[in-house]
C-alpha cells in the first residue's frame, strides 16, 4: 500500500498538534467509502447478498439499507483479525506516541495489503499488469497498489459471482419444476412465480438461508 501510505505520510510526518492532527483525521474520513469498497471483504460480501435477493425472485426485499448494514457487519467480523493486527501494531503504539504517524501508516497497511494480496488471484494481478504494460514483478512486497487494488477487486467480483451461481441453483430448480407441473396441468395462465416464490420462501426459512450465507461468506475467508 505504498501510494497511500506515502500521500499521507507525507501530510502527517512532521506529527502536528492533536488539534491539527485530529482535523486531518477528520478529513480522511472521506476516504473511508472507498476504503471499505476497495480494500476489505465489503465487495463480495454485498454482491453475494443482492445476487441472493433477486435469486428469491424479490429484487426490493431486503431493502438496500437493510442488505447495506448486513454487508457492514459481515465485513467487520471478515476484517476483525486485520483490524486487530492493525490496531496492535499501528493506531494503539500511535495514541500512546510511541511512534510517529508516518510509521503507524507504514505499519498499519502492512496487514491489510498482505490481506488483499491473498485473495487475489494471480491471474487478475497479471491481467492487471497487462494493461498497464508493466513487468510482473519480482515478489509480492514489489506488487504496487496501483495494480493490487484492481486486480482485488476483479478477484472479488469473480468470486462473488461464483457464489452467486451456487445459491442461483436450488431456486432455479424450483421455478423450473414449478413451471413443468403447471404446464403438465394446463395452467399455463397462472405466473409461475405466483406459486414459486412462496416454495422459495419457505425453503429458505427452513434452512436458515440468511445465516447459511453469513457463514458461507466468512469462511471463504477465514478457510
Amino acid at each position: 500500500m505504498a501510494a497511500p501510505a506515502e500521500a499521507v505520510g507525507a501530510v502527517l510526518s512532521a506529527d502536528y498538534t492533536p488539534a491539527l492532527r485530529n482535523f486531518v483525521v477528520l478529513s480522511m474520513l472521506s476516504l473511508i467509502p472507498v476504503l471499505l469498497i476497495g480494500m476489505t471483504a465489503f465487495t463480495r460480501i454485498i454482491i453475494v447478498l443482492s445476487l441472493l435477493r433477486h435469486a428469491l425472485g424479490l429484487p426490493q426485499t431486503p431493502p438496500n439499507s437493510v442488505l447495506i448494514t448486513l454487508a457492514i457487519g459481515l465485513t467487520y467480523f471478515a476484517m476483525a483479525p486485520v483490524a486487530n493486527v492493525v490496531n496492535e501494531r499501528a493506531i494503539s503504539p500511535y495514541l500512546a506516541e510511541s511512534i510517529s504517524a508516518q510509521e503507524a501508516i507504514q505499519r498499519g497497511s502492512e496487514p491489510i495489503r498482505r490481506f488483499m494480496i491473498s485473495q487475489t488471484r494471480e491471474s487478475d494481478l497479471r491481467a492487471v499488469l497487462e494493461m498497464s504494460r508493466t513487468p510482473p514483478p519480482k515478489t509480492a512486497n514489489d506488487i504496487q497498489f496501483s495494480h493490487l487494488l484492481p486486480a482485488f477487486l476483479l478477484s472479488e467480483l469473480k468470486t462473488a459471482f461464483q457464489i452467486g451461481f451456487v445459491i442461483f441453483l436450488p431456486f432455479l430448480l424450483i421455478d423450473l419444476v414449478v413451471g413443468a407441473v403447471l404446464m403438465a396441468l394446463g395452467m399455463i395462465m397462472v405466473p409461475p412465480a405466483t406459486i414459486s416464490l412462496p416454495l422459495k420462501l419457505l425453503l429458505f426459512v427452513l434452512i436458515d438461508g440468511w445465516v447459511l450465507v453469513s457463514k458461507a461468506l466468512l469462511s471463504s475467508y477465514w478457510n
